[in-house]
């Protein structure tokens, strides 16, 4: 069974930059599409990027394209999301997800696609 573990949120002034970090444990997701997602109160959880299980293919809701990067690397088990240019609207509770139904899944964006999830990090933007 895969766990995630979600680090590096925080509180950053509006243009700033965050990287989070999602550690996997109890197996290794080097075969899994791995996903970001974030989450405001009352509203759905929405897609944020995805990265097939090489690294090769990447995929971006149209709202963070061109700020954020999504990167993996698979010796340390873990998921990465560099968050540039950051803007109060990215202000979210950030979750890390993995599709583990599946080895070598192309790209998916929603979130029923996936069915392991960590416990989220708040990231808050000022303005």
């Amino acid at each position: 069974q895969v766990q995630l573990v979600e680090s590096g949120g925080g509180l950053v002034q509006a243009g700033g930059s965050l990287r989070l970090s999602c550690a996997a444990s109890g197996r290794t997701v080097g075969s899994y599409l791995m996903g970001w997602f974030r989450q405001v109160p009352g509203k759905e959880r929405e897609f944020v990027a995805t990265i097939t299980w090489s690294g090769v293919s990447t995929y971006y809701a149209d709202s963070v394209k061109g700020r954020f990067t999504i990167s993996r690397d698979s010796a340390k088990n873990t998921v990465y999301l560099q968050m540039n240019s950051l803007k109060p609207d990215d202000t979210a509770v950030y979750y890390c997800a993995a599709r583990t139904r599946s080895y070598y899944s192309p790209i998916r964006s929603s979130q029923a696609e996936y069915d392991v999830w960590g416990q989220g990090t708040q990231v808050t933007v000022s303005s």
